[in-house]
This record gives C-alpha cells, structure tokens and sequence, in this order.
C-alpha cells in the first residue's frame, strides 16, 4: 500500500508485547486482556482493490472516529509488513508504536469494529483468508459485514458508464434488512454482465475487474448466510482520495458514522472526515531540489 510513516522502527509499542499466538488463533487482542465482544457489531473491512480505494476510506473512518487498537488478525495471507503508527504525528509520544498487516479497531458506542488491511495478499491464499475471516465472523457473532471496495473504471461495460460510479451488492440474508433502504436513498445494485459478450449475452456473471477477493468474499458470504453489503467505486489508478471521500461518504449515508454539519440529510464534507498524518507520504517525499 502507499501509505506509512518513514522512520525508525523501536520496539516501544506496548500492544506489541502480546501474548504467543495460540494455534488456529485469528483475532490476538491487545495485550493479556480479555478478547473484547463483538456480538451485534457491524464489521467494516477494505478489499486490497485497485487504487486502495477500500483502505483509504477505512483510514478516514478509524482516525476520524478515533478508533482505538483492540488487536490483531493472525493470518499467513497476507504479506508481512510492520511500519510506524499511520495515525499519529510525527512528533507525538505514539509515533513510535508499530503497526502490521492487518490490525483490529472497535467502537462500541456505535457497535462498529474494523478491520484495516495493510498488504497484499500472499498468491493462492484468498480462498483460505476468506474462509478464515467468515469464521471469525461466525464465532465473534457479528451482526453483519460491510467490505469497500473498487473496481477498474476502465472496463465498466455500457449500462455501467451511466449515472453514479458507486455501487453495492447484498448477500442475500441482508437483502430483506437493507434492500428497502438501498432503493429509497436510490442506490444502484451493481450490475452482472454477459459472461460471453457477442457470442452468449443470455448468460449473466458478476466481475468486478481489479476487486481483489471482492467476488470471492461476498459469493462465500452467499453460500455461508452471511449478511454482508459490498460498497464500491469505478475508480483508476493515480490519486485516489477523491475515491476514498465518494466511497466513505456513500457508506456514511447508510449507517451515519459522521453526522452533516448542515443538514440532517446532507452528505457529510471532506472537511468532516479527518486526514490521516500517514497521508502526507502517499505519493513519497518528492522529487530531491538537487536534480533542478
């Protein structure tokens, strides 16, 4: 991902002094306390898709929410990496903890956890993280999923460039829950194409190009019952935080997590999401004076 503090790295987290990971663990928490409950809770999580649109718009939720750390996800699916804290300050007293690939925070006033994912995914591993992640689901008795992600604007089919770039999908355990709400805030389900064009056009398939394990996570949500909406938008490659703002504020239109400055039913502003420090290297530290 594009994202993370420069600087050196000292072991002075203390969520990072944990406790040995029990065999078959998924969620590690923080420190020796008890596993925090999440029964009834909305699991928000990003796909590693193209433009890390669904990473950049859970930062915004995380910092600007100010969720705190309750643990981690143990999984050898996705690529090992370790960095400084992305929410803190250069200079702040927390810049110095670490922070790996993929890291749980929680809110329980608005019954909201997340997931934030770091890295990409190991080759061959995303069937087995997906059915990792839809256990923990199961077992931490979450009351649904919510996974943002994006898919390549370049090969949008027809019907597709029409009207708004956002999108959703419903599993079906969540379709009689959320699917009258979908329609009145006049939402678009995204859209199946042929799955051979110009030979068999009868046949509809869901793609989602450049989704990452979009497809995959929500078609075993299907098969397993579980209620999970997947958010997205058409985006490219190149500055995504414009993305990252349609796709959080779409999702905020559903569930509220920040409220309109203006009114009730007013979308919320850029300015009402807070930017991350980490933000600030997106694109590196630029180009050296020396070479002009």
């Amino acid at each position: 991902m594009r994202r993370g503090a420069e600087g050196p790295l000292r072991r002075t987290d203390a969520h990072a002094r944990t406790a040995p990971v029990p065999p078959g663990a998924m969620f590690v928490p923080c420190g020796s306390s008890a596993p925090p409950d999440f029964e009834g809770f909305t699991l928000l999580l990003p796909a590693v898709s193209v433009g890390n649109v669904g990473q950049l718009a859970v930062d915004l939720v995380i910092f600007t929410l100010d969720m705190p750390k309750v643990g981690y996800f143990y999984t050898d699916c996705l690529v090992p990496m370790v960095g400084n804290n992305p929410y803190a300050a250069a200079a702040a007293e927390n810049s110095t903890e670490l922070s790996i690939n993929a890291e749980v925070y929680s809110l329980p006033s608005k019954k909201l956890v997340v997931l934030q994912i770091r890295s990409p995914f190991v080759k061959n591993k995303y069937r087995s993280f997906c059915q990792t992640l839809l256990s923990w689901v199961k077992s931490s008795r979450c009351a649904k999923v919510i996974l943002l992600s994006s898919s390549h604007a370049y090969q949008c089919d027809d019907q597709q460039l029409h009207g708004t770039p956002l999108r959703y999908l419903l599993s079906p355990a969540i379709q009689k829950t959320a699917g009258e709400l979908m329609q009145r805030l006049n939402w678009k389900e995204m859209e199946k194409v042929a799955a051979y064009p110009g030979v068999n056009d009868t046949d509809m398939v869901l793609r989602i190009p450049g989704g990452g394990i979009t497809t995959l996570l929500f078609s075993e949500s299907c098969s397993n019952g579980i209620q999970m909406a997947v958010l997205l938008k058409f985006c490219s490659e190149g500055d995504n935080i414009p993305d990252a703002l349609a796709l959080v504020n779409y999702l905020n239109e559903w569930i509220q997590l920040v409220k309109s400055e203006q009114k009730s039913d007013a979308p919320a502003t850029p300015s009402q999401w807070k930017i991350p420090h980490s933000w600030r290297l997106l694109f590196g530290s630029g180009l050296p004076l020396a070479l002009f």
